[in-house]
């Protein structure tokens, strides 16, 4: 890590718009290592040789080709090979969304394989297209610290992932004692659903709308679909790690493109996917939420938003930066994409609109920011940036009517809703509070905020006088902790503004420490001395964590803030030795020249990788729990997939299954915890009733009875007390095709058996058909 954000940004100092031109072996060799080492990883973790090589032509032909050849036509004059690709494939991942609807609207999802022809067949077809986009000239050459820098970083989250993720959750169980992180089936069952159905349903409530951020779930059914690879391969094995690869990539390139400077977007990718939060608890805890660590991957919609939103950035500042016009701006080295910039924009905006809810606010207020400074400090109104925000406020209409219906599952205004707990309670008055106050804000910024530490360096060096583009990416920064800080969501959703903010303070955070680095000019042997000691610095903050910090005191009555006292108490510890060495580093200073005024570099550097151990302390939690990881996890026996997936097999997509299986447990003697989804998840059909705890229309409250008892009763009657009156009705008037007795729960009527067809029986679970 101290490689790639002290070397590699301290050597751009060096003009980084003309890279020394090296031998192709050597300039293809950090992107063949990063692949391989990719599909290494996933193959140690189970996944085929055959699963990968569909995905990896699902990837290339399905995704990557038409998304490029679009994104070719769209910008103007081309910049770099690995740009294309990139963008490409964010683009490709908007197409793929409109294709799945077309085809799903047509009910014609078995041919969404034939899609990607649509595209290629113009860009063969039409001279213009074919002449200028299969074969592009005039790239820039990309300089081989950027690629290896990005590509550590996409392997080494990749590496992260196979540790708390894939090693810890198989793709089928493999025993009875099988467990499963918990969210994990229910994104299952959202892909099946869209494997089979538009509109989207919440599949175990047959015929329940969902008015939810789904795209992601369209993507991991369209990678069934066109790749023909099983959909929980797809889901445990192949999405996450690629869209988190893509991301790392998306960053590295869109930090280069809006700063003009390739080792922006290097140390941009380190610090987004290689540093992780501050903090100091053993086992590793997340007492203000994460920004990668973890959320990554318990749910995928986080991963697919971010895709989407990274690659939107890119023709956002664009936009700005053309409607700025400043010769000063270094951006200015990479060439700019054009009026196309806005149909690029437009089609990630609608991409995001419903990857997640929290991504469209950001970018929208960023750019009312923006536009606000441009009009004041230059008194003209900046038509560009408006012309964004309409379409940005177009996306998010869209989804505000036609995704979410207007609902917005308990969000409300609740300022510090994430923070007041610490301090509701204190046991603290007068003065006393007003610091256990300061002291959460203090924790708040130091665990998720203090990557973004670059910022300060950049406001300081430029006296506040931001370029545009800097001035959109502050704005997006600042949106992200300001929507966290205003608004509240009954399941802690509003941290996921923070994370859309981060997608923009991250780069801007590099952009600060890259210009500080030119400024201080370190000579080689400089740079090789600030790297060694970083890396020792991190080596030495991991040993520490592992054999020193313990487990996060409990919040008590009267002392609400005590899990945030171990983060603040090594803060203190690290701000007193960063004192000491200061005053030692000023003293040494006035008899050393090489050491005056580089001072500020080596500080910010060390503040910036004061969290890596936060990745490797979330994989030594894991390690500890090898049966489905560290968090929340539910049973998921064999068993259970086992019938699930024979329904799977001999069923239609249309079909319905009834079951009496609707609790993971009971909490008490009357409350079921309704958090299940095994049988919709691996059976990829919808369940008339099956666990309803994550209905949006429950906002989380998975303890709460059934909100339709007539609807459950008549379910539950079918198994156990069937009439062929009631049978005849599901089968007409809710599409019920088969019944699942899971004896655990109750055994089946007797009756059953003259009433339906037994097709299946395992001892715990019976299967039963209906006859038309």
């Amino acid at each position: 890590m101290g490689t790639l954000v002290a070397e590699r940004a301290s050597a751009a100092v060096v003009d980084q718009a003309t890279p020394i031109r090296r031998a192709w072996w050597l300039r293809w060799a950090p992107a063949v290592v990063a692949v391989g080492a990719f599909f290494a990883i996933l193959a140690a973790t189970g996944t085929s040789g055959a699963d990968l090589g569909r995905f990896a032509a699902y990837a290339a032909l399905a995704v990557t080709l038409p998304g490029t050849l679009v994104y070719r036509a769209l910008r103007r004059t081309p910049h770099t090979l690995v740009e294309d690709l990139a963008m490409g494939a964010a683009v490709g991942l908007t197409l793929e969304i409109a294709a799945w609807a077309v085809f799903s609207a047509l009910d014609l999802r078995a041919y969404l394989w034939t899609w990607p022809a649509a595209i290629v067949v113009v860009f063969l077809a039409v001279p213009a297209l074919r002449r200028r986009h299969w074969w592009v000239r005039g790239y820039q050459p990309v300089p081989v610290g950027f690629s290896w820098a990005v590509g550590a970083a996409a392997v080494g989250f990749t590496a992260y992932l196979s540790q708390v993720f894939l090693f810890r959750n198989p793709v089928i169980p493999t025993s009875e004692s099988t467990q499963q992180y918990i969210d994990l089936a229910y994104q299952l069952s959202l892909a099946g659903e869209a494997k089979n159905h538009l509109p989207i349903h919440l599949p175990q409530v047959a015929g329940e709308p969902l008015y939810y951020h789904w795209f992601g779930y369209v993507h991991m059914a369209s990678t069934s679909l066109i790749g023909h690879i099983d959909l929980p391969v797809v889901a445990l094995r192949l999405a996450v790690p690629a869209l988190c690869a893509l991301a790392a990539l998306l960053t590295g390139v869109v930090g280069w493109r809006v700063s003009g400077r390739p080792y922006v977007g290097a140390v941009a990718a380190a610090l987004f996917w290689v540093v992780g939060e501050f903090n100091f608890t053993d086992p590793v805890t997340m007492p203000m939420g994460t920004q990668a660590t973890f959320v990554i991957w318990h749910g995928m919609s986080m991963i697919y938003s971010w895709v989407l939103l990274i690659a939107l950035i890119a023709p956002l500042a664009d936009i700005v930066r053309r409607q700025g016009g400043d010769p000063d701006d270094p951006s200015g080295k990479v060439p700019a994409i054009g009026l196309g910039a806005f149909a690029i924009a437009a089609s990630l905006l609608v991409a995001s609109s419903g990857a997640k809810a929290s991504s469209l606010p950001i970018v929208i207020a960023a750019l009312l920011f923006t536009a606000v400074v441009m009009l004041v400090a230059r008194r003209r109104i900046p038509w560009r940036v408006l012309a964004a925000l309409v379409l940005a406020a177009a996306a998010q209409l869209f989804a505000t009517v036609v995704l979410f219906h207007f609902q917005t599952y308990g969000v409300a205004v609740g300022f510090f809703s994430g923070l007041y707990d610490y301090w509701r309670d204190s046991g603290k008055t007068g003065w006393a509070q007003a610091w256990v106050v300061a002291g959460v804000f203090a924790a708040f910024f130091l665990n998720l905020q203090l990557r973004v530490a670059g910022v300060i360096a950049l406001l300081w060096r430029r006296r506040m006088r931001l370029l545009p583009v800097q001035v959109f990416l502050l704005g997006g920064a600042i949106a992200g902790v300001a929507c966290y800080f205003v608004f509240k969501q009954t399941s802690g959703g509003n941290e996921y503004f923070t994370r859309a903010g981060f997608t923009f303070g991250v780069i801007l955070s590099a952009w600060g420490y890259v210009e500080l680095a030119e400024k201080v000019a370190l000579p080689r042997w400089g740079r090789w001395t600030l790297a060694t000691v970083t890396v020792a610095f991190g080596a030495a903050l991991v040993w520490v964590q592992l054999t020193v910090a313990g487990a996060a005191p409990v919040r008590t009555p009267g002392n609400s803030y005590a899990p945030l006292v171990p983060l603040l108490q090594w803060a203190g510890v690290l701000a007193a030795i960063a004192a000491v060495a200061g005053i030692v580093w000023w003293v040494t200073g006035r008899f050393v020249r090489g050491m005056r005024g580089r001072g500020g570099l080596v500080l910010l550097t060390l503040v910036l990788v004061a969290g890596i151990p936060g990745l490797i302390m979330d994989v030594a939690k894991s390690l500890r729990a090898p049966n489905g990881g560290a968090y929340v996890n539910v049973p998921m026996p064999a068993s259970h997939v086992a019938v699930a997936r024979w329904i799977r097999d001999h069923s239609d997509g249309d079909d319905v299954v009834v079951t009496n299986r609707h609790c993971w447990r009971m909490v008490s003697k009357k409350t079921c915890d309704s958090r299940t989804f095994w049988l919709s998840a691996y059976s990829e059909r919808r369940v008339l009733v099956e666990g309803w705890g994550f209905a949006p229309r429950g906002m989380g409250a998975y303890r709460l009875p059934f909100w339709d008892p007539a609807l459950l009763a008549a379910n539950d009657a079918a198994i156990s007390d069937p009439t062929p009156e009631a049978l005849r009705d599901l089968y007409v008037n809710h599409g019920v095709r088969w019944l699942l007795a899971d004896r655990a729960q109750f055994p089946e009527s007797p009756e059953l058996a003259d009433l339906a067809t037994k097709v299946y029986d395992s001892g715990q679970f019976a299967v039963y058909r209906l006859r038309g």
